[in-house]
Order: C-alpha cells, then sequence, then structure tokens
C-alpha cells in the first residue's frame, strides 16, 4: 500500500482490496492502531501541541522577561547574588502561576470538545462503529449517509443515489452524481465519479466506501496546504492584539528612556538596567494571556453547565456582542415535532389514494432523515409488501422534490412529492374528486386558493403527483414531466408553548429574533403572528433576488422574518446584517445551512446536526431551544465583562503606579523601589486579578450586548492612571517631605501604597456602581483581603527584611491608610463621571 502513489479510482473493488489489505469486514481494531501509528492522524495540520512542558516553558518566551532573566544572570555574576535570586524566584513563580492557569483552561476545553466531536461510521471487526474523525486509516471502510463529511480521499464500494456536494473543492455549483466505475488514471478531479474527497458533504443518498488518503495526503490537505488558512479574527482578538501593541509600543518608549536618563545621572548601569527591565514587567501585563484563557475557560465551563459547548474558545466574546439572532423556525420556535394534518385531494377532501402516494415515496426514500417524512410514516402504518421500489430521484434544494419509482404487480409508477409550486411544474393533469383525469390549468385555481387557505392557517402544504412508466424503465430527472397531480399534504408544528416568554426575554437582552424559513410567505405570517412577531415585516426570497446588495443592506434591519427562502440567499441576508453594523448570530443544523454558519458572526447549530453544520458553528447547543441560547448569551456576556475588568485593571492603578515610579526616579537621588520590590509589587497585585473569572457581573452588563472598543479603553487608561499617578505622587510627598522618610522607609511606605491600593482598586472599577452596592466574587474579595494584610505584615518579617523592607511608624501606617481611603473615594468620583461621558 502507498498512499503517495495509488491511483485510486482506477483500481477495481477486489484490487484495492487487496491493495489496501482488508476484508469487506473492514479493518481490526489492532491494524487500524498499527495504521494510526504509520500514516498518524487524520488531521489536515498537527495537533496544537500544549504538552505540560512546551507551556510551561512558554511562560517564559516574552523577550522582558528572557532580558531580566539574562540580567539576572549577569547580576549573579557581578557577585550580587541575594538580589538575583530573589528576582529570578519572583519570575518562576510568576510563571508558574500562569502555567497553571493556561493548564486548567486547556484541559477543561479539551474535556468540553470531546462532547461534540463528529464521528464516522466505520467497519471495525465486522462491526459497524462510531469513531472520532481523527482516527481514521487509510484502509477504513466507512458507511456514508445524507449530512455526512467525507472524511478522506475514498473510493466508492457500494452506492444508492448518492450525490456529493464537492462546491469548496471543485467549485461545481450543484451536486454530483456519484456511483461505482473504474475510471482511466488521467481522469481529471472533477469527472472522477467513482470517487470521495476529504471536506466535501453527502447531500443525499448513501455509500459504503474506502479510505484511500488521509490528512495531508488528500486532496483537500495538499490545497489547504498552499493556503494555509486560519479561522478570521474576531472583534475581540483584533481588539487584545491591539491592545498588547499598544501597551508595548509605550512600555518601550518609557524603558528605553528611563535606562538613559538613568545612566545619564551617573547611577550604576546594571542596576539602571534592572530597574529599567522590572519596570517593563510592571507595564506589561503579562497575565493577559492566562487571564483571557482562563475567563474564557471558564466562561466555556459555566456554558457547558447550561447545555451550550463552545468549539472556538474566542466566539464567546461575540456570543455576547450577539445583538440579533437569526433561525429557522423548525424545531426552534416550533416544538419541532412534524405532523400530518391530512392527505387531501384538489377539494380538499381527505383521499387515500394520496395519502398512500405519499406514504410510498417517504418509505422508500433512501436520503437524509426529515420530519417530513417522519411525519408521514407515523400518522399511519399502511402495509407495503406488495410494492417493490425500482428507483429514486433524491431530492435536492433546486428541484425542491423528491421521486421514487416503484413496481405492484405489471404496474409501475412514479411518484413525487415536494413543494406545491414544484410539483405543478412538472404536471399536465390532475386527478379530482371522483378520479377522473383533467386538464391542470382546469383546477390551477382550485389548488392555488386551497394551497392559500391552507397556508393562512400556518399549515405547511406539499403536492403529489405520479405518472405511469414502462417496465424496466431507468428513471432519472429528465422523467420528471407529464405527471398527474392528486391531492395535498397538509403539516403543522405548533409554536413551543413558553417561546413568547423567550423572544420576550431575547428582545430584552437586546437580542432581535430575525426568522429565516423556507416556507411561504403565508405560513410565514401566520406562525410569526402567534409568536409575536411583526407579521407586516416580511419579504421573500423573490424579492430578495430582485434586489440589489445596497437595497438589501437597507431594508434587512427592518424585516423580522425572511420567507421563501433558498439557501443561497441565507448567506446573502447575514452578510448584509452584519454589514449594517450588526453582530449577527446564525442557528442551523441542516446541510444547506453551512455556509450561512461560516458567514455569520456566530455560528451556532446542535448536537444531532447534520456533521457539515456541527462542523462550520462555533458554538452547539445540547439542545435545540431558544431558551437554552439566552442563557448561552448571559454567560458569553459575563466572559466578556470579567476579560474587560483585567484589561481594565491592567490599564489602571498598576499602569498608573509603575509611570509614576518612572516619573520621580528622574528626580530623587535613589531608585524609588528596587527591581526586586518591584517585581514583588507586580507578582502580589497578580493575585487578586487571578480570580476575575469567578468574579459576580453586575445585572446591567449583561443586560444588552457589548462590544470591544480600544478607544474608550485607552481613555479609561489615561484617566485612571492619571488619578491613580495623582496619588502616587501625593505619597512620595507625605513620604519625602512630610515625614522625611529614608531610603528603606520610602521603599516600604511606597510599597505599601503600591500594592494595597492597586488591590483595593480592583473592586472599585470592577462595578459601574459604588463599590459597597456591587458584591464581589468571595474568592476575588478575600484574595483582595489577604494581599492587603499579608503586605501591611510583610516589612516585619524576615522576608521583608530580604526584600529591603523595614518597619513604619503608626503615623506613617495612618497617613497612607488615608491616602488610600481619599484614592478610593475619588476614584468612585472619577468612575461616575467617566460612565456619564464614555459609552463602554
Amino acid at each position: 500500500m502507498d498512499q503517495n502513489q495509488s491511483a485510486f479510482w482506477s483500481i477495481p473493488v477486489r484490487e484495492i482490496l487487496a491493495q489496501y489489505n482488508v476484508s469487506t469486514n473492514g479493518l481490526s481494531a489492532d491494524e487500524a492502531q498499527k495504521r494510526l501509528t504509520t500514516y498518524g492522524a487524520n488531521r489536515l495540520k498537527p495537533a496544537k501541541r500544549s504538552n505540560t512542558l512546551i507551556l510551561l516553558v512558554a511562560q517564559f518566551k516574552s523577550p522582558i522577561i528572557l532580558i531580566l532573566l539574562g540580567a539576572t544572570v549577569l547580576s549573579i555574576y557581578l557577585h550580587n547574588i541575594a538580589d538575583a535570586s530573589i528576582i529570578l524566584s519572583i519570575v518562576v513563580i510568576s510563571g508558574l502561576l500562569g502555567f497553571w492557569q493556561e493548564h486548567s483552561a486547556s484541559d477543561a476545553v479539551k474535556k468540553l470538545l470531546a462532547i461534540v466531536r463528529i464521528n464516522v461510521s466505520t467497519l471495525r471487526n465486522g462491526k459497524e462503529i462510531e469513531i472520532p474523525v481523527e482516527n481514521i486509516v487509510p484502509g477504513d471502510l466507512i458507511i456514508l449517509n445524507a449530512g455526512d463529511i467525507v472524511p478522506g480521499d475514498c473510493l466508492i464500494l457500494e452506492s444508492t443515489d448518492l450525490f456529493v456536494d464537492e462546491s469548496m473543492l471543485t467549485g461545481e455549483t450543484y451536486p454530483v452524481e456519484k456511483q461505482v466505475s473504474v475510471l482511466p488514471v488521467v481522469t481529471e478531479l472533477a469527472r472522477r465519479t467513482n470517487s470521495v474527497w476529504m471536506g466535501t458533504h453527502i447531500v443525499s443518498g448513501n455509500a459504503k466506501a474506502l479510505v484511500a488518503f488521509t490528512g495531508k495526503n488528500t486532496e483537500f490537505g495538499k490545497v489547504s496546504e498552499h493556503l494555509k488558512l486560519k479561522p478570521q479574527e474576531t472583534e475581540f482578538e483584533r481588539g487584545i492584539r491591539r491592545f498588547g501593541y499598544f501597551l508595548g509600543e509605550v512600555t518601550l518608549l518609557l524603558v528605553v528612556l528611563i535606562f538613559a536618563i538613568n545612566v545619564y545621572l551617573h547611577r550604576p548601569v546594571l542596576e539602571s538596567f534592572l530597574f529599567s527591565l522590572a519596570l517593563a514587567v510592571g507595564l506589561t501585563p503579562q497575565l493577559l494571556p492566562a487571564i483571557i484563557s482562563i475567563n474564557l475557560a471558564h466562561g466555556a465551563k459555566k456554558m457547558a453547565k447550561n447545555k451550550v459547548i463552545v468549539k472556538r474558545l474566542a466566539s464567546i466574546e461575540n456570543f455576547g456582542s450577539m445583538n440579533i439572532i437569526c433561525s429557522d423556525k423548525t424545531g426552534t420556535l416550533t416544538e419541532g415535532k412534524v405532523r400530518l394534518q391530512a392527505a387531501v385531494d384538489v377539494s380538499g377532501i381527505e383521499n387515500e389514494k394520496v395519502f398512500l402516494y405519499a406514504y410510498l415515496n417517504a418509505t422508500f426514500e433512501t436520503g437524509f432523515t426529515n420530519p417530513i417524512d417522519e411525519a408521514i410514516l407515523m400518522h399511519k402504518k399502511i402495509e407495503t409488501k406488495a410494492f417493490e421500489k425500482i428507483g429514486e430521484i433524491p431530492y435536492d434544494f433546486l428541484r425542491k422534490r423528491l421521486s421514487i419509482a416503484v413496481s405492484e404487480s405489471a404496474k409501475h409508477y412514479l411518484i413525487t412529492k415536494g413543494a406545491l409550486a414544484n410539483i405543478l411544474e412538472i404536471c399536465s393533469m390532475a386527478e379530482s374528486t371522483k378520479g377522473q383525469p383533467v386538464s391542470i390549468e382546469s383546477v390551477k385555481d382550485q389548488i392555488q386558493e386551497k394551497f392559500v387557505e391552507f397556508s393562512k392557517q400556518g399549515l405547511r402544504t406539499l403536492g403529489i403527483a405520479y405518472k405511469s412508466i414502462p417496465a424496466g424503465t431507468s428513471i432519472h430527472k429528465s422523467d420528471e414531466k407529464d405527471m398527474t397531480f392528486i391531492g395535498f399534504l397538509t403539516l403543522f408544528d405548533p409554536p413551543k408553548p413558553d417561546i413568547l416568554k423567550t423572544i420576550a426575554s431575547l428582545k430584552k437582552l437586546g437580542v432581535s429574533l430575525k426568522v429565516i424559513t423556507g416556507d411561504n410567505h403565508l405560513v410565514a405570517a401566520s406562525v410569526s403572528k402567534q409568536m409575536g412577531l411583526n407579521e407586516n415585516k416580511i419579504i421573500t426570497g423573490h424579492e430578495i433576488r430582485e434586489m440589489s446588495d445596497g437595497a438589501l443592506l437597507r431594508r434587512v434591519g427592518m424585516i423580522d422574518v425572511f420567507a421563501e427562502i433558498e439557501p443561497n440567499q441565507k448567506e446573502r441576508i447575514i452578510i448584509a446584517m452584519r454589514k449594517a453594523g450588526n453582530v449577527v448570530g446564525y442557528m442551523g443544523d441542516g446541510i444547506n445551512d453551512a455556509s450561512a454558519l461560516h458567514a455569520a458572526d456566530v455560528g451556532i447549530s446542535v448536537d444531532t446536526a447534520a456533521d457539515v453544520a456541527k462542523d462550520a458553528a462555533d458554538i452547539v447547543l445540547l439542545d435545540k431551544d431558544l431558551g437554552v441560547l439566552i442563557e448561552g448569551v448571559k454567560e458569553g456576556r459575563t466572559t466578556f465583562a470579567n476579560t474587560l475588568k483585567y484589561v481594565f485593571m491592567a490599564t489602571s492603578a498598576n499602569f498608573g503606579n509603575m509611570f509614576s515610579m518612572a516619573g520621580v526616579s528622574l528626580f530623587i537621588p535613589f531608585l524609588p523601589l528596587l527591581p526586586k520590590q518591584i517585581l514583588l509589587t507586580n507578582l502580589m497585585t497578580d493575585f487578586p486579578e487571578m480570580t476575575i473569572a469567578t468574579d459576580n457581573v453586575d445585572n446591567e452588563m449583561i443586560d444588552h450586548p457589548r462590544r470591544w472598543d480600544i478607544k474608550a479603553i485607552r481613555k479609561f487608561m489615561i484617566t485612571f492612571g492619571l488619578v491613580s499617578s495623582v496619588f502616587d505622587y501625593l505619597t512620595f510627598g507625605l513620604l519625602l517631605i512630610i515625614l522625611r522618610a529614608n531610603e528603606s522607609q520610602f521603599r516600604t511606605g511606597w510599597f505599601l501604597e503600591s500594592v494595597i491600593s492597586a488591590s483595593m482598586i480592583v473592586l472599585v472599577i470592577r462595578s459601574r456602581k459604588p463599590f459597597f452596592r456591587s458584591r464581589p466574587g468571595k474568592y476575588l474579595l478575600f484574595t483582595t483581603l489577604g494581599i492587603a494584610i499579608l503586605t501591611i505584615v510583610l516589612p516585619f518579617t524576615f522576608l521583608g527584611s530580604l526584600f529591603g523592607f523595614s518597619p513604619l511608624s503608626f503615623i506613617t501606617y495612618l497617613a497612607l491608610f488615608l491616602v488610600v481611603v481619599v484614592y478610593i473615594a475619588a476614584a468612585e468620583i472619577t468612575k461616575k463621571i467617566f460612565y456619564k461621558k464614555v459609552k463602554l
């Protein structure tokens, strides 16, 4: 077996089985494991390595940290072993904290993704089992059904009415029919009708196939190697990246400037260098990646408890920012249990022949499972032993109909079921109530009147037609003509009992519901009225076809219901909504929903969805229920709010403290804090911030969508950084001028004020309310108080003396306490003014 050279489409089935050393019972479990080891997992790119050692090393790869470690080693070389050891210890502890956070987040995400992984039906040891797509190997025999994603490049061994969507690989718009055959080696990819390709998906029919190539050796793998595609960057990711660049620029400028000035003032070069680097560590929110990871993972775990599984963590922010959710009505807004109300003739009278032909059509179709056929089969049981299936033309989204050829003794019929308009266009005759054939033109008005009547009742209406065919006929799409219309199928799917309450809850959260359905506008109007939506705000697929993109952009925000929508129009509607400035979620579970799921800011599917829809989704619901979605939206906003809190903390007190220290170092004859003291300050203020993921969030932070606003964050940083700096300089003046502190006392006093104020300010800026009216999470509160107590006690301990701190007088403690109290009060006033002027 050569996975690189075999032109498998040119090899007969018996030979290919021998070449791949596999029987018709499939591979054994042991052989499959050997091949998995040989060929590797079935992925287009290697799994992201996140083993313990790599994750640990990653905590120390920041250029600033590496330079600091180098300078520390140089300090040891110059015999300043004690200070260097302390600095080294703090850097290691800080790195271990980040490692612990990210490792916990990584493990949590792996467990969640395992819930919604895509599996493949595979023959192993003669039994059909479900295995993860990553474990498929060359030589596996797989079973493919409608909605499945093809897991590798495969040769078809058996097939029944198999149609495959290859548009993502070949650009072919229409599904391609596939069947067993042997083709020349030189056959072009698009003409290899005996093969299916990784990444394509089954539209209808089923097949048994042998996997020839997996992973990067597939045709899709070769293309992806050249394209190097990666997921589109979310607004949140883009905001974090820009924020990081901004802080990096400010830090670099400040560090170079401070170092140059300190050297100019003839201070020790190494000490000045370490001071500058320690400032850089303090200025850089080095825990940001870990905080974001743990926040998102914590949010994902809480969402999972509400039956919402997050596949892509970065989508949580978009989920919280979402202000429009688009959904079909079936199963989401309705009970999802389609029921057949009646099978009636052209006059609307119940007719057994209409039901029999509908039942035969539903019984013998082999495409994807659908609720309409299930409703027909559940309505009433009919004995079908006298009938034999002799052919099938599968349903597709262009014809909107399904044809089955059956025989009964010497009689042969073609029975077609589908959308009424698509059935009428292939009919030349109709059967009257008495069973007499009449011209279709003579009853068209009557048929249309009945259709309108049923639709106004909210009933979905299908047509049934048939014709006699000669024995031995091999049927094709072209045979769907000159048929006889015999009647209607009327179906209903009642709205969920609590749907009005659910839609009202979404509206209260600032999320508008838009219904996108293939049902006709009369059915859509009836159902939307029952759900409290505006029945007048409806647009049809035909109207959209006639519109330019600009016209659709102007109209799309005013429409509640999109009816008679073709699958390829869904993507266009969503793109128009996004261009109009909305954050759009799309909820879909069908074969034809993949492109719309990709186009949306947040693609949402359900665990029972077709593989192609589940694969395209960012978020998977374990229950197809908008109520579940509401809880997910709340958790998404909570996660975003807590992530934003860390950004605020990193850009207010911390940034202000380091900026002030850099400034005062230019005007006093000694360093305001030693490098080891700066790093200890940074480490101790990190502890409260690490508990942010578990913090409580005020209702006003989740009652409407919020979006990442880098400009507002910069304003926050400047405003609260300046407030922090004002009180820093007040502390400097208090210690130097009034209390006449020496170097050690100044550093101790400044350390106390810096750490305690930075910890306490967390309780202020975590909420828009006055801090005493918003209850923080217990871990955040206890950690903040614990750090404050530890900071006060530290100067009296042996560890304090190692860091160069000394005990202070009661008067000094009292003065510093007053500074912190006034600072908190000033921050509260500033916060109130800031949020009045800046919307964030």
